[in-house]
């Protein structure tokens, strides 16, 4: 299933990524700190879907109440709700 996501309170603009049997695939960011944000695309890359969740949630970044990696797993969190309510 691919998935875009439009973040809020972060520098990313957009993120897209694909989950396929629970893994991660294909993880795009668009904004943001590109090499930072290149890398964590990478590390994340064919990962399970519950990892990713366990230790990127609520992750901050300075001052601000989230991150791109946050919001990466409220994009994720929102496509396994729109995944699970069209079975």
């Amino acid at each position: 299933m691919k998935h875009t996501f439009r973040p809020r309170g972060v520098c990313s603009q957009e993120i897209s990524f694909e989950i396929e049997e629970g893994i991660l695939k294909n993880i795009s960011f668009y904004g943001g700190c590109h090499g930072n944000l290149q890398a964590l695309s990478r590390l994340l890359e064919g990962m399970p879907v519950s990892y990713a969740i366990e230790r990127l949630k609520g992750i901050k970044c300075g001052y601000k109440q989230t991150s791109c990696s946050d919001q990466l797993i409220q994009g994720i969190e929102q496509a396994l709700k729109i995944a699970a309510s069209s079975d």
